[in-house]
C-alpha cells in the first residue's frame, strides 16, 4: 500500500485525516510522496441551507479550505484543491471528477491511489472509491486501495474498520500516546467540523485506520442490505438542511450509470 507516489481520493476535505492519517505518517516516513484530491469543497450547496445562513454560504467553503491546507501542512502532503463542487453533489459530477482524477495521476506519475471504502459511510465516500475502480481499471498497474470510516451494517456502527473482512486487511494502529495526541490535533483543525469529528477516536474507541486492496465491489448495489450510515436519520419526516435524504438506491444507479458509460466493466 505505500507506494512512491500516492493519491488518496478525499471526498470531504477532514476524510485524509479520519481514515488515513496515520497512515500518510508512515507512507511520509518512509519516503512517499503523498498528494491528496480534494473532490468536492466539503460544504453543502447553498441552496440546501436554511435561507437565513446562505449569506455565510462563501466565508464557510473558505474557512474549510483553510483548515484543509493546515492540515495538509501537518500532514506533509501536496494537496490539489477542489473544483467548486459542493459536498453531495459528487454523484452528479463523477465523469468531471474522473478527468481530475486522471490528470493528477499523470501529472504526479501516480503508482498507489488510496480512497475511501465502498461502505455507506457518505454518498461521496461511495463515489470517490467508484472514481478509483474506474481508473484502476483503465491502469492495471495501478495499485488502489481502500480504507474504513464509518458503516452501519447490521445496525452495528463501526468507526475505520470494515464490515465484511476478506483477509487482505491492513490494521494500522498508534505507535503511542504522542501519536493519538497528534491524530487529535488534526481533528481539531477542522473545527468546522467538529460536531461530526467529536465520535471518532478516544475513550474506548482508540484510533486505528484500515486499508486493503480495493475488492471488486457490486456498484449496482448498496454497499450492504438494511439501513446505510448516511441513511440513518431519513425518519425524521420533515426536511432539514443537516440530513442528506440521498438514498443508497439513489447512489449505486449513479454509479452505475457512470461506470457504464466510463467503459469500466464492472
Amino acid at each position: 500500500m505505500f507506494g512512491r507516489r500516492i493519491l488518496i481520493l478525499i471526498p470531504h476535505p477532514d476524510d485524509e485525516v479520519v481514515g488515513a492519517a496515520l497512515a500518510i505518517r508512515r507512507a511520509v516516513k518512509n519516503g512517499s510522496l503523498v498528494y491528496g484530491l480534494d473532490l468536492t469543497h466539503g460544504c453543502p450547496q447553498r441552496e440546501a441551507l436554511w435561507p437565513w445562513a446562505r449569506g455565510a454560504d462563501g466565508a464557510r467553503v473558505e474557512a474549510r479550505r483553510r483548515e484543509a491546507a493546515a492540515a495538509a501542512r501537518e500532514l506533509g502532503i501536496a494537496r490539489i484543491a477542489d473544483d467548486g463542487t459542493a459536498a453531495r453533489r459528487l454523484r452528479h459530477a463523477l465523469p468531471a471528477a474522473l478527468a481530475r482524477l486522471r490528470a493528477a495521476a499523470d501529472e504526479h506519475a501516480i503508482d498507489t491511489l488510496w480512497a475511501p471504502a465502498y461502505e455507506g459511510a457518505h454518498p461521496d465516500h461511495d463515489c470517490a472509491n467508484a472514481l478509483a475502480f474506474a481508473l484502476a481499471r483503465e491502469r492495471p498497474g495501478l495499485a488502489a486501495w481502500e480504507f474504513a470510516e464509518y458503516s452501519n451494517a447490521g445496525g452495528v456502527r463501526r468507526a475505520n474498520q470494515f464490515f465484511a473482512p476478506s483477509g487482505g486487511e491492513i490494521a494500522i494502529e498508534l505507535a503511542d500516546e504522542d501519536e493519538g495526541r497528534w491524530k487529535s490535533h488534526l481533528l481539531a483543525l477542522y473545527r468546522s467540523e467538529a460536531f461530526n469529528l467529536r465520535n471518532v477516536g478516544g475513550g474506548n474507541a482508540p484510533f486505528r485506520e484500515s486499508f486493503r486492496p480495493l475488492p471488486r465491489h457490486d456498484y449496482t448495489r448498496p454497499p450492504h442490505p438494511g439501513r446505510l450510515f448516511y441513511e440513518r436519520f431519513h425518519w425524521v419526516p420533515f426536511p432539514i438542511p443537516a440530513i442528506d435524504r440521498t438514498t443508497g438506491a439513489d447512489v449505486s444507479a449513479a454509479i452505475a450509470e457512470f461506470l457504464s458509460g466510463a467503459g469500466a466493466a464492472f
